[in-house]
């Protein structure tokens, strides 16, 4: 009996450690890169003291008014979790509904990835700043209602006469929808200061703002540079080669493989603490 009931306490007790351990590993794997990986750790720590004086007072009568205060200052910690993570949890949403079967796809989307990385390679090369925010299954209502409306069927020349230096809407970015440039001229969010390092400029910090905060593919072309690089899922690839941005754009956009076996390399990732520089 006392066998029995030792068996079975102890898968219990391993079973409740895997998934604690599994949900805390992915936590942190999820916060990995972000400015709240930071607070997770100082939050790892009073958790701890907490936990040392929980154990301490619920075993004793006394302490009364310290549990009191203790009971309070969890609830209030609670709160705080949510706003403090409040972009963590908004890209975790997102990202738990970025199911393939719902996007959008074939040729449209070919023709798309063909038109973007036709058109970075041409602004790369002659250094013109330029951010293209590709939408997948969560659409920027808002954002575009701010821009100018276009509403035409995407190509490599429209992108680069947008982005042409003497163009009235090239500062700002461009949002793409299926097969067609919905509006130019949209003011994307900016990643909070600090995000990325000093090197990077508004257009890099516009690209990560926009990848936090939706679904969207980002492309950014630097001024400064002509690299090109991509935010996509809260994060930032740079250093991209003009010849691998379409191989790029295909993994995040889940492109069917094209015909012919593609000759560039995959794209080199980095976090957000690059040395892209950008004005």
């Amino acid at each position: 009996m006392l066998s029995s009931l030792f068996q079975n306490a102890f898968w219990e007790i391993l079973i409740e450690l895997a998934v604690i351990w599994i949900g805390v590993y992915l936590v942190f794997r999820f916060l990995q890169g972000t400015r709240g990986a930071g607070v997770i750790r100082g939050l790892g720590v009073l958790g701890v003291v907490l936990m040392v004086f929980w154990l301490v007072m619920v075993n004793t009568e006394s302490f009364g008014r310290l549990q009191l205060i203790l009971n309070y200052f969890v609830g209030l910690l609670a709160v705080l979790l949510i706003v403090i993570f409040q972009p963590e949890l908004r890209q975790a949403a997102i990202r738990i509904g970025q199911t393939k079967f719902i996007r959008w796809g074939g040729v449209e989307q070919v023709k798309t990835i063909d038109a973007i990385s036709e058109a970075a390679g041409f602004l790369s090369r002659n250094q013109f700043g330029a951010i293209i925010a590709i939408e997948r299954n969560v659409q920027l209502g808002g954002l575009v209602e701010g821009g100018q409306q276009i509403d035409a069927t995407i190509s490599s020349r429209l992108l680069e006469s947008i982005f042409w230096p003497s163009s009235p809407l090239h500062d700002l970015g461009v949002v793409v929808r299926g097969n067609r440039i919905v509006a130019a001229g949209v003011q994307f969010p900016l990643a909070e200061e600090g995000s990325l390092a000093a090197k990077f400029g508004s257009r890099h910090r516009a690209a990560l703002g926009m990848a936090r905060e939706s679904d969207c593919v980002v492309i950014v072309v630097s001024e400064e540079t002509g690299t090109v690089s991509i935010g996509v899922d809260g994060r930032l690839e740079t250093g991209l080669e003009a010849d691998q941005v379409r191989d790029a754009l295909r993994t995040h956009l889940s492109a069917p493989p094209e015909g012919s076996a593609a000759g560039s390399d995959s794209p080199a990732e980095t976090d957000e603490s690059g040395t892209e520089d950008e004005s």
